[in-house]
């Protein structure tokens, strides 16, 4: 669906937690066949905290995206958390962020935009929307994920899957000569699939205040057979009206960068004429980040000289709810 919204990256940042976990580590730990996780996960290592919070990295790769930006935190008009995973309940990981990053007597307004896997494009759409309207400047869009921390060792497919880390932009409306624009955005939600990816503990529903709480109610769970059964399903129409043509090649499209999902979820993108080498992966390395995984996936596209300014861009992926959603945007 066409939007035409201009909007400029004008910083990016990120924060890997040095700690690196193999995935020669968990196999061993989990009692794994040497080798299983990569043939079937696609992920040799990836990172996990050890003492830090989501709001500390994602004020790590704040700080790097507003230098970068050539910006004071103090002149942000918004943040933006986009995470598929929270610091606490309460208050919003958005005001843990603004606080790390020296800005807790500010004013500065700060906010979550939580489709949990797809949060960082849903996040980008919002600031758009936010910059045309003329009411913010410069917003701040950061993803932070802690994974590693609901992890369920009964479930070694999900477990040795993901990683933590953090990315950010900063982005402002692009000036009327710049090409810097979001073009096409398209999202969808088939509840249907909301209990194939769950953490069912932490809200209301299950608390761990209620009677029957159990401690695995606060773990994550997938099912991951299920999920990609149902992507398949309605993958194909989603991309004709994200953008038409887009499920047969990549059109004018010069890269992709995809949410890292697994190495079956990247496989399946090449059956719709998608060249390899136009789909940018950082699987391998970090595995599944959830709503992090595509700015920093993004960051690294960027950094390796993969994006250039002015070449066009789909971010796509899909979500727990069960959700799919994309953007075509001039970088």
């Amino acid at each position: 669906m066409e939007v035409h919204l201009p909007l400029k990256i004008i910083g990016l940042g990120r924060y890997l937690p040095p700690h690196i976990v193999s995935s020669e580590e968990l196999e061993a730990l989990y009692n794994l066949p040497a080798g299983w996780v990569e043939r079937r996960n696609g992920v040799r290592e990836r990172r996990r905290v050890t003492s830090e919070t989501a709001s500390f990295m994602a004020a790590e790769a704040a700080g790097e995206a507003l230098r970068e930006a050539g910006l004071e935190a103090g002149e942000l008009s918004l943040i933006i958390n986009a995470s598929g995973t929270s610091e606490q309940a309460i208050p919003d990981t958005g005001a843990l962020i603004q606080r790390q990053l020296g800005l807790g007597n500010s004013g500065i307004a700060a906010m979550s935009v939580h489709t949990t896997c797809l949060s960082f494009i849903s996040a980008l759409e919002v600031a758009a929307h936010y910059l045309n309207s003329s009411r913010y400047r410069y917003i701040l869009v950061v993803s932070s994920d802690v994974s590693s921390s609901g992890i369920n060792p009964r479930e070694p497919e999900s477990a040795t899957l993901v990683g933590d880390a953090a990315a950010a932009v900063v982005v402002t409306r692009s000036e009327a000569w710049e090409s810097s624009s979001i073009e096409h955005a398209h999202f969808k939600t088939y509840g249907d699939g909301a209990y194939l990816t769950t953490i069912m503990g932490g809200g209301s529903a299950r608390h761990p205040a209620k009677a029957g709480h159990k401690a695995e109610d606060d773990l994550f769970h997938m099912e991951g057979s299920g999920v990609l059964r149902m992507v398949r399903r309605i993958d194909e129409a989603f991309l004709e009206e994200l953008y038409a043509g887009l499920s047969k090649s990549l059109l004018d499209i010069d890269l992709v960068v995809p949410h890292q999902a697994s190495r079956v979820g990247l496989l399946l993108l090449q059956r719709f004429g998608w060249p390899e080498d136009k789909i940018m992966t950082t699987i391998a390395l970090l595995g599944n980040c959830v709503a992090a995984s595509i700015p920093a996936t993004l960051y690294q596209a960027v950094r390796d000289g993969r994006l250039q300014r002015g070449q066009k861009l789909l971010l796509v992926g899909t979500g727990a709810g069960l959700s799919i959603g994309g953007l075509v945007m001039t970088y």
